[in-house]
């Protein structure tokens, strides 16, 4: 029990020092921090210490200026270099034939959109509903707001 309680105040001392970083990046941009960007010295633990560090590293790299404040222009450039990123990445895993360019082909298939749809299909007859699909989307609103995730725009 001691250890399942330490391993809880870790996870959310981890998520509580990196709020900060996470409105700087955007809730859906940023991935989960892996063990090893929080171990800075490599020797398996991660101390408070250790966390405010890759706090401070994530607001500095975002503060362009330098000025100790992240405006809404640093923001929105850490943003989108992440988004810049991301584009590169996938077309580096995708770009089959190496043109520079994605076919549909190219594209990555969903891998569950299929039983995602079924899970939705409440009555089984192969389409949503308005229904279905409202009770779908605040059925996820409800998980991610569980998760601190929350989308405020419903439209």
């Amino acid at each position: 029990m001691k250890s399942a309680t330490f391993i809880s105040a870790i996870v959310l001392s981890a998520v509580t020092v990196t709020g900060t970083t996470a409105l700087a990046k955007g809730f859906r941009d940023r991935g989960p921090i892996n063990f090893q960007e929080l171990d800075a010295d490599g020797d398996g633990q991660v101390t408070k210490a250790e966390l405010e560090a890759h706090r401070t590293q994530m607001f500095t790299s975002a503060d362009a200026n330098g000025d100790g404040k992240l405006s809404v222009e640093e923001m929105q450039a850490e943003v989108q270099k992440k988004a810049n990123d991301r584009v590169t990445e996938m077309f580096a895993r995708h770009d089959s034939n190496n043109d520079g360019f994605l076919t549909t082909d190219e594209m990555p298939k969903p891998r569950r959109a299929g039983m995602m749809f079924d899970r939705i299909d409440a009555d089984g007859n192969g389409s949503l509903s308005e229904q279905e699909f409202a009770n779908a989307r605040d059925k996820m609103g409800r998980h991610h707001k569980k998760g601190g995730r929350a989308d405020t725009d419903t439209n």
